[in-house]
C-alpha cells in the first residue's frame, strides 16, 4: 500500500473524508510539489471546512421544510411592490434574529409573502441558524392531534428550539382556545432566545379578532407585534405577473 493510500485511509478514519479526497487530487497534480507545505495543508483544510459548511447548510435547509426554493438575491424590486432596498438589506443581515426580534410580512394573496418568508429563512440557514417553517392552519391541526396522542411536549420542543420559527398565512383557518394556549406558551418561551417570522393577508390591526379568547390574543400579540419589524407587500399578484412573462 502506498504512503498516499495510507494517509488517505487515516484521514477517512478521522472522518476527514473531504480532506482525503482533496489530498488524492493534490497528489495527481504534476507540479504540486512546487507549492509549499503550509500552502498545501491550508488548501486541504479549506476544502474540508468548505465541504462541512455545505453539508451543514443542506441539513439546515432540509430540516426547515421550506415549501419554496427562494433566495434574497432573486427578489423582484419592481416599484409597485413597495420594497425598500436599504430596509431589505438590513433585514438580510439577520441581525433582527440575533436580537430576538420578529418580522411580520403583510400582503394580499399572491404578492409573494410565502416566497419572501422562505428567502429570509434560507438566509438564516446560510448564517448557520436553525429554522422551522409551518403553515399556521397545518400547525393548528398538528397541535390538536399532538394534544390527543400525548406528543405535545415533543412538538413544543420542535417549535421552541429553532432560532427562527416561520408561521405562514396567519389568519387562515380556525384557532381554537386550546391551540391558542399552546401558541402562547411556545411564543412566550421563544422570546428568550429566538425569533418569529409571520405572514398574513390581514393587517395587524385585525389580528386580535382571529383569537377566540381576547386575553390570550392580547398576550400573544404583545409578545409578537410590539417587537417586530413590519414589511407590507403591495402590487399585483406575482403569479399573474409570471404567467404573462
Amino acid at each position: 500500500m502506498s504512503s498516499i493510500q495510507q494517509t488517505t485511509n487515516k484521514l477517512r478514519e478521522l472522518r476527514l473524508s473531504s480532506m482525503a479526497e482533496a489530498y488524492v487530487q493534490q497528489s495527481r497534480q504534476p507540479k504540486i510539489h512546487e507549492i509549499g507545505f503550509d500552502d498545501r495543508l491550508g488548501l486541504l483544510v479549506e476544502h474540508e471546512v468548505s465541504a462541512r459548511e455545505s453539508k451543514a447548510l443542506t441539513r439546515l435547509i432540509k430540516s426547515a421544510n421550506f415549501p419554496e426554493t427562494a433566495s434574497l438575491e432573486d427578489i423582484d424590486y419592481r416599484a409597485a411592490r413597495g420594497l425598500d432596498k436599504a430596509f431589505m438589506a438590513s433585514l438580510a443581515s439577520c441581525e433582527w434574529i440575533r436580537q430576538q426580534l420578529n418580522l411580520i410580512i403583510i400582503g394580499a394573496t399572491g404578492v409573494g409573502k410565502t416566497w419572501l418568508a422562505c428567502a429570509f429563512g434560507n438566509q438564516a440557514c446560510r448564517m448557520k441558524m436553525s429554522v422551522a417553517f409551518y403553515r399556521v392552519s397545518h400547525l393548528c391541526e398538528k397541535i390538536a392531534m399532538a394534544t390527543l396522542d400525548g406528543s405535545l411536549p415533543k412538538l413544543k420542543t420542535e417549535l421552541i428550539k429553532p432560532k427562527l420559527l416561520v408561521l405562514d398565512d396567519f389568519g387562515i383557518g380556525e384557532i381554537s382556545v386550546q391551540v391558542s394556549h399552546v401558541l402562547l406558551d411556545i411564543i412566550d418561551r421563544r422570546m428568550r432566545d429566538g425569533s418569529i417570522l409571520m405572514t398574513s393577508q390581514y393587517p395587524v390591526e385585525q389580528w386580535h379578532s382571529i383569537f377566540p379568547d381576547p386575553t390570550i390574543a392580547d398576550a400573544i400579540l404583545d409578545r409578537v407585534v410590539h417587537q417586530a419589524h413590519q414589511l407590507t407587500l403591495k402590487g399585483e399578484s406575482m403569479r399573474k405577473i409570471r404567467a404573462r412573462s
